[in-house]
């Protein structure tokens, strides 16, 4: 396992040498070096400081954090509408995608989490230090593309959500929420940020209440039917659906993500001394622990995910709403709650937003610094490492920006951009599969049968759903 994690003696942080603006480039400079050893230490010191139990061992609860992160943070404002267009067009026929996607999401983000567990490292670094440059530049760019147009359709419904609530301009809310969540990233230390997220999970049991509300009328024998009997259309419609759905619920921001989650919690954990340097090798009570973690953060997201579209389809499909378009028509679905629906629905879009922007533009701050060797970490100040920072701050602004190059219904933006995650997705995961199958990278924790057979299942499923959509644009057929 030697080559799969730092040897601590001869490359204890190296990072300090490596390309930031606040990294010292003279070989001669030995205070401005120590200055810096000190103060990578104090960054160290301060991940880790807990109440009272450093050192000791955490019970499992503890260790439930990045992979019920990543779950929730599928469930962002691009999650909800998209599966609220799913429930309101189709009803329960698409309901049969939820089981159908969870083993894919297990399998997916154990993979993304095993890469930060066993390496110490995120995603990226894996694929440069391993693969042509090419790939990791084709990577990142793909990336990009699909977080800032997310962030920029999480941005616009959080905007209208919080106008709809407290009036004003759409303009002041917009820049308000982009400024806080900047400001949020850099400045709240990651033990603090991690707790906090963890707590935002709960914003999306309005739907789960909802569902079982006297006024809701559920047929839940079409539901069992639906969920267990795959239903299939060719009209562009159908098929943009299908496409955003996987998209948002098997997202490329996730891989890196939860990479990236996993490290900070090694870090935090003291089992590292900086990413990529692991003191000893992951053992199997670490590799158990993520997999529960991913279990159990995956299946609450699809749960979330059933029950909102069980409510887009009761309280809005059945009624005759299919088309919806505004932060008001998605929130008609909490309306058995009373007049506190719109409050709830805006409250869920803006808690699970502030959840989810940061995720998207943590996971490209992530892949860039790792692209680039430089110092990078929640847990780390600004001033060790403002390139990290830096980019995450400019995909906020790039989403930020978008939303005055073009108009477009909140709704309708956050399904265009799940089906650009959903066409960018399968390529991104066959680079993971290539990436976890490399036995120089993993040693005997590379994946298994199950894993791999799960990830080609889900290349060919998202893939060949991205290509006949693709057709369909290309040849006319989605101009209805």
């Amino acid at each position: 396992m030697q080559a799969v994690y730092a040897n601590r003696k001869e490359e204890q942080m190296p990072d300090l040498a490596r390309e930031d603006s606040a990294a010292p480039r003279a070989s001669s400079d030995l205070s401005s070096l120590e200055e810096a050893r000190a103060e990578d230490a104090q960054d160290l010191a301060n991940a880790r400081l807990d109440e009272g139990d450093e050192g000791a061992e955490r019970p499992w609860w503890r260790s439930i954090g990045p992979g019920l992160i990543t779950g929730a943070a599928d469930d962002d404002p691009s999650g909800i509408g998209t599966y609220s267009v799913t429930g309101a067009q189709f009803g329960y026929r698409l309901l049969w995608l939820v089981p159908f996607c969870l083993p894919l999401m297990i399998a997916i983000q154990e993979m993304c989490g095993r890469i930060g567990v066993v390496t110490g490292k995120g995603l990226a670094a894996a694929i440069k230090e391993h693969y042509p440059r090419w790939m990791l530049t084709g990577a990142i760019l793909l990336l990009i593309g699909a977080n800032v147009t997310n962030i920029y359709a999480d941005l616009n419904v959080m905007a209208a959500s919080a106008q709809m609530l407290f009036h004003g301009t759409f303009v002041f809310w917009l820049t308000l929420l982009a400024a806080g969540i900047i400001g949020m990233q850099i400045a709240v230390p990651y033990r603090l940020y991690v707790r906090w997220l963890k707590w935002l999970c709960l914003a999306l049991l309005g739907y789960v209440v909802t569902a079982f509300m006297p006024g809701t009328h559920n047929d839940w024998g079409q539901i069992a039917r639906h969920l267990f009997m795959p239903e299939w259309q060719n009209n562009p419609r159908f098929l943009l659906t299908v496409v955003g759905f996987l998209g948002t619920t098997i997202s490329p921001y996730l891989f890196f993500w939860q990479a990236g989650e996993e490290v900070e919690e090694e870090i935090e954990a003291g089992k590292e001394d900086a990413p990529g340097h692991r003191i000893a090798p992951a053992d199997d009570r670490e590799i158990r622990s993520l997999r529960l973690d991913t279990i159990i953060g995956m299946f609450a997201s699809q749960a979330v995910t059933f029950f909102i579209i069980l409510c887009t389809a009761t309280d809005l499909h059945d009624k005759g709403i299919t088309d919806i378009n505004t932060a008001q028509d998605a929130a008609r679905a909490l309306l058995p709650l009373g007049r506190a629906a719109y409050w709830l629905f805006a409250l869920g879009i803006l808690g699970t937003g502030s959840l989810a922007i940061p995720t998207l533009a943590g996971s490209i701050g992530y892949a860039v610094a790792e692209a680039n060797d430089w110092r990078y970490g929640l847990y780390r100040r600004f001033a060790r490492a403002r390139a990290f920072y830096l980019v995450i701050a400019a995909a906020v602004v790039g989403g930020y920006a978008l939303n005055f190059v073009k108009s477009i219904s909140p709704v309708k933006a956050l399904l265009y951009s799940a089906a650009m995650n959903g066409v960018f997705a399968p390529p991104l995961i066959v680079i993971l599969l290539l990436v976890c199958n490399n036995r120089n990278i993993f040693g005997n924790r590379s994946n298994g049968r199950l894993s791999n057979i799960l990830g080609a299942i889900t290349v060919v499923f998202m893939g060949a759903a991205a290509a006949i959509l693709i057709w369909a644009l290309i040849t006319g057929r989605a101009a209805s």
